[in-house]
């Protein structure tokens, strides 16, 4: 299946004007539940939704990390489990593919006024998805630390490592780098950001064969290796979750990490306040030679299920709305880098907002970059323990995912 998508996620879509705040939802009925992700941005827009519940109208949420796993079955069924499906650019792949989301243009035209362009999600002509807001990793970092030992903000690989070596012999920290390098999802979106900021291309242009077995693909392995010698040896279990308190311990001086988190990060409540002050943020460094952040730009954004009545389809979508409203976005301004009119960019977007500027690239929105996510995940983890080497892991990916997009009927 071959997709033409149009989607603008810039960064002048994240600076607009203010509009009016949104009024009574107005459902007369109709049953509302919600798939999410599991972090304060998505709780933000579900909380401001399930507000449209009442006697007639019932609305449900489940947010977990286990989402992309449960979506699609969960879809399937007649009716389906959930009536929202909030989605990322990836994520949402699966569900075009199977036909589990339905066109949203009825909708936009009747509830949807206060929708930019920018957040209309086009799929072959039709709108399949509302994004709310951008995301993407980036670089946090200690000011303090680094202003005490003379170490300028990091841009590139290199200079992260020269800042953690100089860390590390200042006696400040043992490991001062972490990063999402958990085996399986997370480890192969860290090799898609730094492959993004090679500037190449991950398959053969007009094809799904695949491109990444040459000095790219090696450059990114041999970086990915480098960061292990100043992460901790518990490297294989770090994902965003499991970053944050590790920050908040003092444990690490310069991270990649999600945008979405940044707001917690430097949050008034944070748990450790005075590191919470001297948090800052910047754009992911370069690899190499190249110019480009090592960061893959995406959306976060719903979907309403096709297998479901009108009723709890029209239902979801103006619940949906009401997440999206002027109030919800006044009373969360910190919590991400909202594409919703009337956003005004806060120091929680400081990171994903370089990103943007410096160029870095969105992360492919093709049917078969899922089997390569996977291939990834499921073949770098040798190669980083020290048990084979690049070229073999390389090799090991290629090989997965030939089979994979071959069994799936992209390649012959």
């Amino acid at each position: 299946m071959k997709f033409n998508v149009r989607a603008t996620v810039a960064a002048g879509a994240l600076i607009a004007s203010a509009g009016g705040a949104w009024a009574d939802c107005g459902i007369e009925s109709g049953s509302v539940r919600i798939l999410s992700n599991d972090f304060d941005a998505l709780h933000a827009v579900a909380d401001w939704a399930a507000k449209c519940a009442n006697d007639k109208v019932e609305v449900t949420k489940n947010h977990t990390e286990e989402h992309k796993n449960i979506q699609v079955p969960a879809l399937t069924t007649n009716p389906a489990s959930y009536t929202v499906a909030v989605v990322a650019t990836n994520s949402i792949v699966p569900l075009l593919s199977d036909g589990l989301i339905r066109p949203l243009d009825e909708y936009v035209e009747k509830w949807g006024g206060q929708l930019q362009d920018s957040q209309k999600i086009v799929v072959d002509g039709k709108i399949m998805a509302i994004a709310f807001m951008a995301n993407a990793q980036h670089m946090f970092y200690r000011e303090d630390l680094l202003k005490e030992h003379g170490i300028p903000v990091p841009t590139s690989y290199a200079e992260m490592f020269a800042a953690a070596e100089k860390l590390r012999e200042a006696g400040v920290m043992e490991t001062p780098i972490s990063s999402n390098y958990m085996p399986g999802w997370n480890i192969a979106a860290e090799f898609v950001n730094n492959y993004l900021a090679t500037g190449n291309d991950f398959f053969v242009p007009g094809s799904a064969e695949l491109a990444i077995d040459n000095e790219d693909g090696l450059l990114v392995l041999n970086n990915m290796k480098k960061m292990l010698d100043y992460m901790s040896q518990d490297w294989a279990t770090f994902d965003s979750n499991a970053q944050k308190p590790l920050w908040e311990a003092g444990e690490a001086a310069l991270s990649i990490s999600w945008g979405s988190r940044a707001g917690a990060y430097i949050a008034n409540d944070n748990p450790a306040p005075e590191i919470a002050a001297n948090t800052a943020f910047a754009a992911a460094p370069t690899i190499g030679e190249y110019s480009i952040p090592s960061a893959a730009l995406w959306w976060d954004g719903f979907t309403i299920a096709k297998n479901i009545s009108d009723e709890d389809a029209e239902a979801s979508f103006r619940a949906m709305m009401n997440g999206l409203s002027q109030d919800m976005l006044a009373a969360n301004m910190d919590a991400a880098v909202w594409l919703i009119d009337g956003y005004e960019p806060t120091p929680a977007a400081t990171g994903v907002i370089a990103d943007l500027q410096a160029g870095a690239r969105p992360y492919p929105m093709l049917p078969y970059m899922g089997l390569l996510h996977t291939a990834l995940g499921d073949n770098l983890a040798e190669f980083l323990q020290g048990k084979e080497g690049a070229e073999q892991a390389l090799a090991d990916v290629t090989a997965a995912y030939t089979t994979a997009a071959t069994e799936a009927g992209f390649l012959n």
